[in-house]
């Protein structure tokens, strides 16, 4: 079964945030502020990257969706950030209708061999455990039966942190939280066409079977002021504490993230 996931690395689509801006012009402006860009390619670097690179199951294509007004310097800058990861896919594209154009781009690099497609979605500042792309191929397979009967079926991970990175290390909360977008896979049928960013990710259990997979560190959401979920009214608190050396460790071994490569990016 191909695995498939998908980055939107900050990708000026028309909906799909859930704050929104009067006109395009103000996305592109929101998203491309040399603030919130350097302070995405921090987490991308020592988040998101280093749980690809760690990934036990090496089988697998990650799409980065960028728009194609992004400034040349930043994408020359993620370019050299993934040139060692030969998973990855840079795709440039017009702003669109967001699930369309999510839908299109993931169809671009599937294979419909027949197979059901395995596909997830990773934000810029999220990270996976290192098993994960394996437990998810695992768990297709053993879901194959049933997965026949469904257009679509939830396979979701549902154990592990919220994490703030800093020059002093990396702060965490432990959560187990259902549906949430870092380490969410979905089953497609192989005649179906629709993809992981068709269904919004909270109301996923609305529309096929879910199957919950708990107790594996798998879910790492990075928390910063750029949250697209943290830029609302009535964001819940969350309640972090620097990991000591034995933390470390876990991260390092759950998620391929070094708390000394944190410290290194975020103190410079």
């Amino acid at each position: 079964m191909q695995v498939i996931g998908l980055c939107r690395f900050s990708y000026p689509a028309i909906g799909g945030f859930q704050v929104e801006h009067e006109t395009l012009e103000d996305r592109i402006a929101f998203l491309y502020a040399e603030d919130r860009l350097e302070e995405r390619f921090r987490f991308f670097e020592c988040f998101t990257l280093p749980s690809l690179r760690g990934q036990l199951d090496d089988d697998f294509t990650f799409l980065i969706m960028i728009g194609d007004s992004l400034p040349d310097h930043h994408r020359q800058r993620l370019e050299a950030l993934v040139e060692d990861i030969p998973q990855v896919v840079i795709q440039s594209h017009p702003p669109r209708k967001h699930r369309e154009a999510m839908k299109e781009a993931i169809n671009s690099v599937r294979r419909f061999d027949g197979e059901h497609s395995l596909q997830f979605r990773l934000d810029d500042d999220d990270a996976i455990g290192v098993g994960f792309v394996a437990r998810l191929r695992e768990a297709g397979l053993n879901l194959k039966g049933f997965a026949g009967e469904h257009r679509s079926v939830a396979i979701d991970f549902n154990t592990g942190f919220i994490a703030q990175p800093s020059a002093t290390g990396i702060a965490v909360e432990e959560i187990q939280r259902q549906y949430w977008t870092s380490a969410l896979g979905i089953m497609i049928n192989p005649n179906a066409k629709v993809g992981v960013m068709n269904f919004g990710h909270n109301s996923f259990w609305k529309w096929m079977p879910t199957v919950t997979m708990t107790g594996e560190d798998m879910v790492l959401r990075g928390h910063n002021d750029y949250n697209d979920s943290r830029q609302g009214k009535n964001v819940s608190k969350v309640s972090l504490t620097p990991l000591d050396k034995d933390g470390e460790l876990r991260m390092k071994m759950s998620y391929n993230i070094d708390a000394d490569h944190v410290r290194q990016v975020f103190g410079a």
